[in-house]
């Protein structure tokens, strides 16, 4: 029987601790296992390798597989690889920012049909540099899908992307990002980068340890963002969230903030203390 609450996962990105703690001396992949677990996260997000899934099985992790691709001939040997480490969740960054909207549907519709036999739970992402880079794109790319199918599109709405094109303010964020709330709603993967309308990324703290001003502004947000999806559907009933920070190497971090591994464990604790609130507790 499940339980009346659905069940929050916390999942960090093995990209978050790229070059941690120094680019020097960066821990190795089973460290990073071992920090993930000691910070109480719930499992991993990265694309599968072997030796992920064998530290998956040891430590007895979930884990949300992910790839980007262009190319509709790799989706079935990609989503392969993610189900057989044991991908509850899938994250795809596909194609390109140019892909025509009509390419970028047809690429969609053949995903989703190939996640279908593969039983995999794949979910698109909007993200910049890609087909879903503003949300028009996206949104066109879900409506296409429904016409052509009459489902929804599971997708991942990383609304970090979003909110740099539309240049948005933080008081603006609920009314503008969430305005196609059956979206979020039909997932169970999101990422929650904070963000503001000019930075995709934000400092969780300021370096003494308390939160920084835009990280308050971000998690005013993310309350809305789980009041809406738990007013939705709830596949599953369990929501799976990354709290991504990217690392310096990656134009996501800057060098003089904490480090984004640090700052993702604050992030989990807080973005805890949120759904709590929104689930009224």
């Amino acid at each position: 029987m499940i339980d009346a609450l659905p069940r929050l996962y916390f999942i960090a990105n093995l990209w978050t601790l790229r070059n941690h703690p120094s680019a020097a001396e960066p821990w190795s992949l089973r460290r990073q296992f071992q920090a993930i677990q000691e910070a109480g996260f719930d499992g991993v997000n990265c694309a599968a390798t072997p030796e992920v899934a064998g530290l998956l099985k040891e430590f007895a992790f979930q884990f949300s597989g992910g790839f980007d691709c262009a190319q509709e001939s790799q989706f079935g040997p990609l989503i392969a690889a993610q189900m057989d480490a044991g991908a509850a969740t899938i994250n795809v960054q596909l194609a390109h920012h140019n892909t025509p909207a009509e390419e970028a549907i047809r690429l969609t519709l053949r995903l989703m049909e190939e996640a279908d036999r593969q039983k995999a739970n794949v979910h698109l992402e909007a993200h910049r540099d890609t087909c879903t880079e503003t949300p028009e794109k996206a949104y066109a790319i879900a409506d296409g899908f429904r016409k052509a199918t009459g489902k929804l599109l599971r997708m991942n709405l990383d609304y970090s992307h979003f909110a740099v094109v539309k240049h948005l303010a933080a008081a603006d964020f609920s009314r503008r990002l969430l305005d196609r709330p059956e979206l979020l709603q039909n997932g169970n993967l999101t990422h929650l980068r904070p963000f503001n309308g000019h930075h995709c990324q934000v400092p969780v703290t300021d370096g003494h340890g308390n939160l920084t001003t835009e990280v308050r502004d971000y998690l005013a947000f993310v309350e809305d963002v789980f009041r809406c999806w738990l007013a939705g559907a709830r596949p599953g009933n369990e929501l799976w969230v990354v709290p991504e920070m990217g690392p310096v190497s990656s134009g996501y971090g800057i060098s003089t903030w904490p480090a984004p591994w640090e700052d993702a464990i604050v992030l989990k604790d807080e973005l805890q203390k949120v759904w709590n609130k929104a689930l009224g507790r």
